[in-house]
């Protein structure tokens, strides 16, 4: 089991950039696939970015060339990088591990979630 907790969410105006976080309990190595999704209220999650063990990175269409997911292995660290944000950007963005490398996107196969932090674009 790894404990999961993002960070650095907030409010921003549209076109800003904000920088999210994930801390993991444990080395990032042990882990497969580690993630990003987003759900906002009343629509489905979405899965919005993933970097698996062989540091391939998948994007959503409606977050390419604005997000990037990178990781910091010294600091068991997952961070998404927004910039050129919109206001359906707002969400709760969740960090997860342990998916499914052919599915990276697909928030069904993974089993440890963080608990969320707030992005709001106005």
């Amino acid at each position: 089991h790894v404990q999961l907790v993002e960070s650095g969410g907030g409010s921003v105006e549209a076109g800003g950039s904000l920088t999210l976080s994930c801390s993991a309990s444990r080395p990032l190595s042990t882990l497969t696939v580690l993630a990003w999704f987003r759900q906002a209220p009343g629509k489905e999650r979405e899965g919005v970015a993933a970097f698996d063990s062989l540091d391939f990175r998948t994007y959503a269409d409606s977050v390419k060339g604005r997000f990037t997911v990178s990781k910091d292995t010294a600091r068991n660290t997952l961070t998404l990088q927004m910039d050129d944000l919109k206001p359906e950007d707002s969400a709760m963005y969740y960090c997860a591990a342990d998916g499914r490398a052919l599915s990276p996107l697909d928030g069904q196969w993974y089993r440890m979630w963080g608990h969320g932090t707030q992005v709001t674009v106005s």
